[in-house]
C-alpha cells in the first residue's frame, strides 16, 4: 500500500484531515491549524494554487487578457477580476525611495534634495478619442521613478503628481514644452529642456514595449480605464518601486 502525504497549500503543514468529495467526486481536505479546505487536484485551472499568480506574471510579461485566456486556460472573467483586486494595494508614490531620503536626512541640519524629470505619456482606452495620460517623475541620480497619477492631460492632474512630489524636496525639475510644467512649477527651480529628459523619454520607451496596451501600431488597447490603470499601476509599483505584489497579497509592501 502506498502512502502520500498531503500538505495545506496554505500553511505549507502536514496536519490535514480528509474532509468529504467535491460535486465531481473529487477528495477534499482540511487544515487542522489553518482550518481551510482544499482539494490536490482541480478540473478548473484557475482553482489551481499559484494560478493567479501566474495570471499577474502574464500581464507584466506583455500578454493580454485573451492571450492569457488561450495559455492558461482559464477565463477571461477570473483574469480581469485577479488584476482589479490588486488596483486596491497599489501606490503611487516610491515609499522605499522616499524613507531612504528621511533616513538621510534624520539628525542633519540639512534636508536631502534631489533632482527629477518631468514627462507626461500618452495612451488611450476604446478610441483615441478617449486619451490616458501616465504623468510621471524620474529621479536623475537612480533613474527611478519617484510617483505618478494617471488621468487627463490638464493642470489639475499634474498639481496630483505635484502634491506627491513635495515630500521628495525636489530641488530642480526638468521639463519639455508643456504649459503645465510652466503655470504650476516655481520657475527658479524649473528648467525646460528636451535635452535633460532623455532618461525620461528611455523610460517610455521601457513601457511601450513592455506593457502591451501601450503599444501604438497594434490593436491590444484597453477597453476600459479600470484595466488600464491597473496594468500600468501594476508594472510600475513591481519594477519601478521594488515592490512584491501578488495576488495571494494584494497590500505587500516588501521591497527588494
Amino acid at each position: 500500500m502506498a502512502y502520500q502525504e498531503v500538505i495545506c497549500p496554505h500553511c505549507q503543514r502536514t496536519s490535514v484531515n480528509k474532509r468529504g468529495f467535491s460535486a465531481v467526486g473529487t477528495q477534499r481536505y482540511w487544515c487542522k491549524l489553518c482550518r481551510q479546505t482544499f482539494q490536490t487536484q482541480y478540473r478548473y485551472n484557475a482553482c489551481k494554487p499559484g494560478m493567479n499568480d501566474q495570471i499577474l506574471e502574464h500581464t507584466m510579461n506583455g500578454s493580454g487578457v485573451r492571450d492569457i485566456w488561450r495559455s492558461l486556460q482559464v477565463s477571461t472573467e477570473t483574469i480581469l477580476n485577479t488584476i482589479k483586486g490588486i488596483a486596491g494595494g497599489l501606490l503611487q508614490v516610491n515609499e522605499a525611495v522616499l524613507a531612504a531620503i528621511q533616513a538621510d536626512a534624520k539628525g542633519r541640519e540639512i534636508e536631502i534634495f534631489c533632482a527629477c524629470e518631468l514627462d507626461e505619456q500618452w495612451s488611450f482606452v476604446q478610441n483615441k478619442g478617449n486619451q490616458r495620460w501616465l504623468w510621471h517623475a524620474v529621479d536623475r541620480a537612480t533613474n527611478t521613478v519617484l510617483a505618478y497619477v494617471i488621468g487627463d492631460r490638464t493642470d489639475a492632474v499634474f498639481e496630483e503628481l505635484y502634491a506627491l512630489l513635495k515630500p521628495f524636496h525636489i530641488s530642480h525639475y526638468y521639463t519639455d514644452g508643456w504649459g503645465a510644467y510652466q503655470r504650476i512649477l516655481p520657475s527658479d527651480t524649473h528648467t525646460v529642456t528636451k535635452r535633460e529628459t532623455q532618461r525620461i523619454e528611455r523610460k517610455h520607451l521601457t513601457f511601450r514595449t513592455r506593457i502591451k496596451r501601450l503599444a501604438r501600431k497594434t490593436i491590444c488597447f484597453s477597453k476600459s480605464a479600470e484595466m488600464h490603470d491597473a496594468v500600468l499601476g501594476l508594472f510600475i509599483n513591481r519594477y519601478e518601486f521594488g515592490r512584491t505584489v501578488t495576488a495571494s497579497s494584494a497590500t505587500a509592501t516588501h521591497y527588494s
